[in-house]
């Protein structure tokens, strides 16, 4: 993009007329589409083609357990729990707590697609050019910056329903009271709901990623005439 910049810069200098100008220019339609290429149109795509292809994926069984890119693990706080539970022989119960934190994420992203879609169309990109000569995920980290806050207040309800949907608030609450019957322990009172929407979140904004990198670099992936038409400036940088 860089060297057609200058290309274009010492264009200017050796046509004297702004017909023979717009002439050269007309053959770079890199250039051309800087203005008249809705970029913002396309980055919004794009995320949107992420939610709709991958983060999906988190909300089918396991979508979430059986994915090591985003699987819920447990919290340092809870690890000492993990290990109380297997030395007295609830390593089923321990196991158990584990997979439930991971249903409940993946019940909650269902019911919260919505809310991330909601977040793609209303956004207003402050630079889109810039944003889509950033890095593999710039678009990505943009939507994170700047609904992260919002997201979180729409998201952490959807995740305390879902808690009690899987069954997750029971089964925690037993492993709980279990471990703080241990003796000598220190007990524990862990904000599940909190450690479980940050995670979930997370998790949604890796899988849009993963479909910006795919539109980024594989033409294939870049399924719409405007993908193709902003997506090709960004090949030109």
């Amino acid at each position: 993009m860089k060297r057609i910049l200058i290309v274009t810069i010492l264009l200017s200098i050796t046509f004297s007329s702004c017909a023979e100008m717009q002439q050269v220019i007309n053959q770079f339609p890199q250039i051309q589409g800087i203005g008249g290429v809705d970029v913002s149109g396309g980055l919004k795509e794009a995320l949107n083609n992420g939610i709709s292809k991958q983060v999906t994926k988190l909300t089918a069984t396991d979508g979430f357990y059986k994915n090591e890119a985003v699987k819920i693990l447990l919290p340092d706080e809870l690890k000492k729990v993990d290990s109380g539970l297997r030395k007295i022989g609830l390593s089923s119960l321990a196991d158990e707590g584990l997979k439930v934190l991971n249903r409940a994420a993946e019940d909650a992203v269902k019911e919260a697609t919505p809310i991330f879609v909601n977040a793609v169309v209303n956004m207003s990109f402050s630079d889109a050019t810039t944003i889509l000569m950033g890095n593999e995920s710039a678009a990505t980290q943009y939507l994170e910056n700047s609904t992260s806050t919002a997201l979180y207040g729409k998201f952490n309800p959807v995740i305390q329903n879902s808690f009690r949907k899987v069954g997750a608030d029971k089964v925690w609450s037993n492993i709980i009271t279990k471990y703080n019957n241990i003796p000598l322990v220190k007990k524990v009172n862990p904000d599940l709901t909190d450690y479980v929407t940050n995670q979930a979140m997370q998790g949604v904004f890796k899988m849009i990623a993963v479909e910006e990198k795919n539109i980024r670099t594989n033409l294939s992936s870049r399924t719409s005439p405007l993908l193709q038409k902003v997506f090709a400036m960004q090949d030109h940088k």
